[in-house]
Order: structure tokens, then C-alpha cells, then sequence
């Protein structure tokens, strides 16, 4: 704690990754809890702000635990764009970032939720799990495919292409099924140890 200042490290709750590193005294620790949206305490400006409040790239809280001491909180969240003021996931760079799936992650979820007309991936969460499953195994023969033909000297863009594909429509079937993506991270996670 700096001068009643706790530090603040923000995880991104579906990748795991660290975004950023933020200051809170016990104003913005409240209004970080009653509005579920992550404020901080400027130490240049001697104020109160919320992340976001101009740029819209806000970071809503999944949790805040402290540290072994009390002096530190990790708050894991889900950030709603970049969270870096240079446009980058985080303000450690971007090596090795997940971010690219967490955004994919909440445009799939906003379009189940907000439902606007003409959307693909809509339209593929209201045929149920019968559309959306099929384009998965229509998306993993495709993979397959584009993997033979590479290794027959065919061109590894393809491959990751098509592997974008099924990762997009894998998504969409877990949106449909109401399975969070987080719940699939914790699971590979634990496999990697």
C-alpha cells in the first residue's frame, strides 16, 4: 500500500492474461464493487476515474481477491476492447495474447444477447445446437483437409484459415449451449500443468 493506495493487477478472466496494473484507494475499490466496473485512482491526476470513461474500453469485474499480505488485489475482469491507451490487450504488450479470442468471445455473446437483424452468427444460435454443430464438423473436415493438402506443399495460410473458422463456430456452439469460455480455459488450463 502507497500512501493508501493499493495496487491494482487486472487479469482478462478468459485468457488469463495481465492487462494492466492500476492504483485504488477506497473510493474506487467501492464504486469498483457497486458498479462492477473497474475504477482506479489517478496518481498524475490526484482523481478518481473509471477505465473507459473516454475511450469506452471498460473492464467489467468477474472478481477481486487480495494477496497473501492484503496489499495487492488481483482483479480478474472481462475488458469490453483493448485496455492499453496505445490500443494494444495489454500494457505489456501483446506477445503471445489471447485477446484476439476474448473479443470474438463477447461479439459472439452480444449478438446472442442483443439479437440484431441480419447477423450470421444469430442466425446460427437460433437453428440450436443442430446448425451450429453441423458447421463445426463441416469447419474440422475442412481443417483436415487444408492440413493434407499442406503437407502435400499446399499453402499454410489455408490451414489457418480454416482453423479460424472452427475456433469461430466451436465458440458459437458454446454460446448456443450456454457454456462461458472461461469454463473451456480452466480445462485446457489445467491439462497444460
Amino acid at each position: 500500500m502507497t500512501d493508501d493506495l493499493t495496487a491494482g493487477i487486472v487479469q482478462d478472466d478468459l485468457t488469463g492474461q495481465v492487462l494492466m496494473l492500476g492504483f485504488l484507494d477506497e473510493e474506487a475499490l467501492r464504486l469498483t464493487r457497486e458498479t462492477g466496473l473497474v475504477h482506479f485512482h489517478s496518481r498524475s491526476r490526484n482523481q478518481l476515474w473509471k477505465k473507459g470513461e473516454t475511450s469506452g474500453n471498460t473492464l467489467s469485474v468477474v472478481s477481486i481477491s487480495e494477496d497473501c499480505d492484503g496489499d495487492a488485489l488481483l482483479i480478474s475482469a472481462i475488458p469490453a476492447g483493448p485496455t492499453c491507451h496505445t490500443g494494444s490487450v495489454s500494457c505489456f504488450g501483446d506477445a503471445e495474447s489471447f485477446g484476439t479470442l476474448s473479443r470474438l468471445w463477447a461479439t459472439i455473446k452480444s449478438r446472442r444477447d442483443e439479437r440484431p437483424d441480419g447477423s450470421y452468427t444469430l442466425s446460427l444460435l437460433e437453428g440450436g445446437v443442430e446448425a451450429a454443430g453441423r458447421k463445426v464438423v463441416e469447419e474440422a473436415v475442412e481443417v483436415l483437409l487444408a492440413a493434407t493438402d499442406h503437407a502435400g506443399g499446399g499453402p499454410p495460410e489455408r490451414v489457418a484459415e480454416e482453423a479460424a473458422d472452427l475456433f469461430y463456430h466451436m465458440m458459437v456452439l458454446l454460446a448456443e449451449r450456454g457454456i462461458e469460455l472461461g469454463s473451456v480455459m480452466e480445462v485446457l488450463d489445467h491439462r497444460a500443468r
